[in-house]
């Protein structure tokens, strides 16, 4: 049986589904909802698209947070995610260092790659939602049709720099909810 393609939105975690710390997530304890964004993600799959995090982690290759630590933090995001009505299809990370060299830490495509091994996607359909220049850089490499930023976490900083630089994207919103709106609505 052929697996149907579904549109796909990927959504960056820290600064755009949990508030970010200089510190890093490193306990369930430090993770906390950005508001709005639970009900963003229930609104996404209720509209039928299949949510992918990615996301950077190089906590994990800085010797801050252990892998066991963010499959814990990922599961207790998830089932919230789930008790709210919303589905995470996959949870994509990239726990190495940002000089490392890897493909994929973003704006490498890596993790872009690893879900379109793992699931049917056109990325002429797909989104990307992000709060960084990294985000919305992967996103365009990547293909995607839209990246889109918001003004959580390090969105405000990273608008103007994608403006410096000739990339901006396509949407700027203020939050995931209100990315969610504007991407259910396209």
């Amino acid at each position: 049986m052929i697996e149907m393609q579904v549109k796909t939105v990927f959504i960056d975690r820290d600064g755009v589904i949990n508030l970010d710390s200089p510190d890093f997530i490193k306990t369930w304890d430090d993770f906390e909802f950005i508001q709005g964004s639970l009900s963003a993600i229930r609104l996404l799959h209720e509209s039928g698209r299949r949510i992918i995090v990615v996301s950077n982690q190089s906590g994990v290759g800085r010797g801050l947070i252990t892998p066991a630590a963010l499959a814990d933090i990922h599961r207790r995001m998830q089932a919230r995610v789930t008790a709210a009505g919303g589905k995470l299809t996959d949870i994509l990370f990239c726990p190495h260092l940002p000089d490392a060299g890897c493909s994929c830490r973003k704006p490498n495509t890596g993790l872009i790659q690893l879900a379109l091994s793992r699931y049917p996607i056109a990325l002429k359909d797909a989104a990307l939602v992000g709060d960084s220049l990294r985000d919305i850089r992967c996103a365009q490499q990547a293909g995607c049709r839209y990246a889109v930023l918001v003004r959580t976490g390090n969105g405000v900083a990273a608008q103007q720099e994608l403006v410096e630089i000739g990339h901006p994207p396509h949407h700027v919103a203020d939050d995931l909810l209100q990315a969610a709106h504007w991407i259910m609505a396209r």
